[in-house]
């Protein structure tokens, strides 16, 4: 961890994730955000729960934003292959099991 301070380049990304299966009456969100510490580190910040709802968040830190951003893939791919879609701004969702 290092004291260094934030300049002004960092920025949030940000990933909604929407499964919705109507059949099984799941309506459920997953948020995963790459976000800068106060003390320098990188956060992966993760939401979930069911649409509508408040829902549980975990932080889990990373040195580097590389070493988060690994993370995030990671995070991202087992999201998807569990029937997760990326929401677009416009509300609609992105299948990526095809890609």
């Amino acid at each position: 961890m290092s004291l260094a301070p934030r300049s002004s380049n960092d920025t949030v990304q940000l990933l909604v994730l929407d499964r919705i299966d109507e059949a099984r009456n799941m309506a459920r969100y997953y948020v995963l955000s790459i976000e800068p510490t106060l003390l320098g580190d990188t956060a992966i910040v993760r939401a979930w729960g069911r649409i509508g709802y408040a829902g549980r968040q975990r932080i889990d830190l990373h040195e580097t934003a590389a070493d988060a951003r690994i993370a995030l893939a990671a995070w991202l791919k087992r999201k998807v292959r569990r029937g997760y879609l990326i929401r677009q701004a416009h509300g609609a969702c992105l299948d990526l099991k095809g890609a």
